[in-house]
């Protein structure tokens, strides 16, 4: 799916700027489930996408390395208006990019999105009831701007244009390749090659069963341990809901199913972490070999679901060492070498590439410079409201998906709620709505307390959270299908506006009076 070419945009020579009543930045999995669901039930709305990159699809277009897949179930993952019709339990990016941009043709939505666009700045005039928002065409450096009634910010949560790499002693030593999996290259032929992956996350657990039949050996280098289950490569119940109900009903009938296993499962980890530890390492156990120290190497420090557990479709971590293709080192780095990384121990591990599978780096709101009335913004001072929308600032929502479970299933609430939102804002005949926090002397605290490594990096990057609704962030689905899909919007946590017109004066208003 190629860039189109923009339409009605303004450039830095001074065209007056398109409008549009609802302004989305991300055209991937979140900018294109928003503008979906507007384009169902609000055809009469005007709206478009900007879009940094030259194409859809954000992450599963981004990320290129081997294996890349969801690490959520698709089910759970796929929008709730739009059936996910294949068979496996975790699918692979090319599906997910599949699924996103026929469902931006099947909506009309691949129209509205303007590429080569990445936004810098959105101004917010209360005078005039609407944002301004200031783009920088990646394809020309031209200045583009456009108005909009309502601001939708779906650009993710991390910055696409580098990912995190620490800083390791003695990397410019190296003689061999350092890849970082957000850059993968187009070239890497790691074929018959001694490959050392650096990283116990998602992103490691994925990499090394996909790439470990064609190197000589793969090593999978960890500072501590994450805790890794395997999962069905199929999800059967959900297949045979669908053969027997039909795709619409079977759907349904699956994603709810796997929603409340999900949560079920996080919530008895998060009561019960002994025995939720026992129960994983007992999995271990039985798929790896026999006497493999998986308390060294598969033992974390934190409780489950502190941090995000990683699944292995079948097992294929596990089967991967057990085969002898891949092996596990818990240790610190002391130094890359020119053939290597020597390790604190005083073991050397040998290698022709090193992937740094360490992270992201967090980008809040895409990095954008929010003013309003032209005073800057620190959306660290705000709250959240609902976790959608910030305190004070109006016409603004965003999407941020769940920590705990599949990101869409947040973003499929947030999407509604906007969409009634502004149902409610036609029935008043407002212009302006606003989340107030009416209690300056709440509590307050940070975002998540997640434990990760990327997500504590970036926790001061956040807006905060209130210790009472509407303001908390509970991390809980049910709980947000209560606020966001079956609270009434006009529950008197909003508050509505207009801007009144400037009075006019006549020509007998400008003759003094005798």
């Amino acid at each position: 799916m190629g860039p189109e070419r923009p339409t009605g945009s303004a450039t830095s020579r001074g065209t007056a700027p398109e409008h549009v009543d609802v302004l989305i930045v991300g055209a991937g999995l979140s900018g294109i489930g928003v503008a979906s669901r507007l384009h169902r039930t609000h055809p009469g709305r005007s709206f478009a996408i900007l879009e940094a990159r030259a194409v859809s699809g954000g992450t599963w277009d981004l990320f290129r390395y081997p294996g890349i897949r969801s690490d959520s179930d698709v089910q759970t993952y796929g929008y709730d208006f739009k059936p996910w019709k294949g068979r496996k339990a975790l699918a692979p990016a090319a599906d997910i990019l599949r699924y996103i941009r026929d469902t931006a043709r099947e909506y009309d939505v691949e129209r509205h999105i303007r590429y080569n666009h990445k936004v810098i700045r959105a101004d917010w005039s209360s005078a005039d009831a609407r944002w301004t928002v200031t783009a920088r065409r990646g394809d020309t450096d031209e200045t583009v701007t456009v108005t909009a009634d309502w601001f939708f910010c779906a650009s993710g949560y991390y910055n696409y244009d580098r990912g995190y790499t620490p800083v390791f002693p003695g990397a410019d030593r190296f003689t061999g390749r350092i890849v970082h999996p957000q850059a993968w290259p187009e070239d890497l032929d790691y074929a018959g090659k001694r490959v050392v992956v650096i990283g116990s996350g998602a992103t490691a657990v994925t990499l090394i069963p996909a790439m470990a039949d064609a190197t000589a050996h793969v090593t999978m280098l960890q500072r501590s341990p994450s805790y890794v289950i395997p999962l069905p490569e199929e999800d059967t119940v959900s297949s045979m809901l669908r053969r027997v109900l039909g795709d619409e009903r079977g759907y349904r009938l699956a994603r709810k199913k796997n929603t409340m296993l999900n949560f079920r499962v996080y919530k008895l980890a998060r009561r019960f972490p002994k025995q939720a530890r026992a129960i994983i390492r007992r999995l271990n156990v039985r798929l790896l070999p026999s006497g493999f120290d998986v308390d060294t190497h598969f033992n974390p420090t934190y409780d489950p679901w502190y941090q995000r557990l990683c699944v292995v479709p079948g097992g294929d971590l596990f089967k991967t060492i057990s085969r002898g293709k891949a092996s596990v080192v818990t240790d610190t780095i002391e130094t890359f070498t020119e053939n290597g990384i020597a390790l604190v121990s005083g073991k050397h591990l040998d290698a022709d590439i090193i992937i740094t599978a360490t992270g992201l780096d967090l980008l809040i709101l895409g990095g954008i410079e929010i003013h309003l009335d032209g005073e800057p913004i620190d959306i660290t001072k705000r709250l959240t409201f609902k976790g959608t929308m910030l305190s004070d600032v109006p016409n603004f929502s965003f999407a941020f998906g769940y920590l705990n479970g599949p990101w869409t299933l947040k973003l499929d609430l947030v999407a509604d709620y906007l969409c009634r939102l502004l149902d409610e804002m036609d029935r008043r005949g407002a212009q302006i709505v606003v989340a107030h926090n009416t209690e300056p002397a709440i509590e307050t605290r940070p975002q998540f307390d997640f434990t990760s490594g990327y997500i504590q990096r970036g926790l001061d990057l956040f807006p905060r959270t209130g210790t009472k609704e509407p303001w908390g962030l509970p991390m809980d689905y049910y709980k947000d299908v209560v606020a966001l899909r079956d609270t009434p919007i006009d529950d008197g946590t909003l508050t509505f506006s207009r801007v009144e017109p400037t009075p006019t004066r006549s020509d007998d208003d400008l003759v003094s009076p005798d």
